[in-house]
């Protein structure tokens, strides 16, 4: 399986690079990817929402009513959810959202993701390249070269600052290391630019396992 290697003018280098088909050219599992990212969003989640009960509330106790003879429910403090003002019954308290999701689930969701990509045709790769200085019209170009539209995730073999801080002020642009990039990011971007190294990781990481 193999794909033209473009330059950052959106040329072709005239060399190809071979993917490896047990990353790219699995099967895609949708519900492994479903709950790799259910698991991201869940872990985004701050958790901190709070509602009062009614035994935190400070209003009187004193009892508002008879208890018989008035024609409606008995009532014997403010602090009941029934009237305004009072405790909420069974509301939100701070909890922890993220769950546990085993490794190897997230590795096919993570290859899913990518095999996707390819074949669905939105998957550039890219010959390495670097900025001498952040620059976002510099970035953009490197983009319209490349014909990309839409939202677009570019991963590096390396923690490239310049490249990031470049693509960083662009609201449908991501630069991610190949190494911490995750299924939500990929599946999220219309477009994914990798680099020839980026690959050589994938294929160095997928034979370490």
């Amino acid at each position: 399986m193999k794909l033209d290697v473009l330059n950052i003018q959106g040329k072709s280098t005239g060399r190809s690079i071979e993917l490896p088909e047990e990353i790219f050219g699995i099967e895609p599992n949708p519900h492994a990817v479903y709950l790799a990212v259910k698991q991201y969003n869940a872990a985004q989640r701050q958790g901190t929402h709070k509602a009062k009960e009614r035994w935190e509330i400070s209003r009187t106790t004193k009892k508002l009513k008879r208890q018989k003879g008035t024609g409606t429910a008995r009532a014997g403090s403010m602090k009941s959810p029934v009237f305004r003002g009072g405790g909420r019954a069974f509301g939100p308290k701070p909890r922890n959202y993220s769950f546990k999701l085993n490794k190897k689930v997230k590795e096919l969701a993570r290859y899913s993701a990518l095999a996707d990509k390819l074949a669905t045709g939105a998957m550039i790769v890219f010959e390495d390249f670097t900025l001498n200085a952040p620059s976002t019209k510099e970035y953009k170009n490197i983009l319209n070269n490349l014909q990309v539209t839409g939202k677009s995730l570019l991963l590096t073999a390396d923690n490239n600052q310049n490249v990031y801080l470049s693509g960083r002020n662009l609201p449908k642009s991501e630069v991610q290391n190949v190494k911490d990039a995750n299924t939500y990011q990929i599946i999220n971007a219309d477009v994914l630019l990798i680099s020839e190294n980026s690959v050589n990781q994938l294929r160095a990481a997928y034979e370490q396992q």
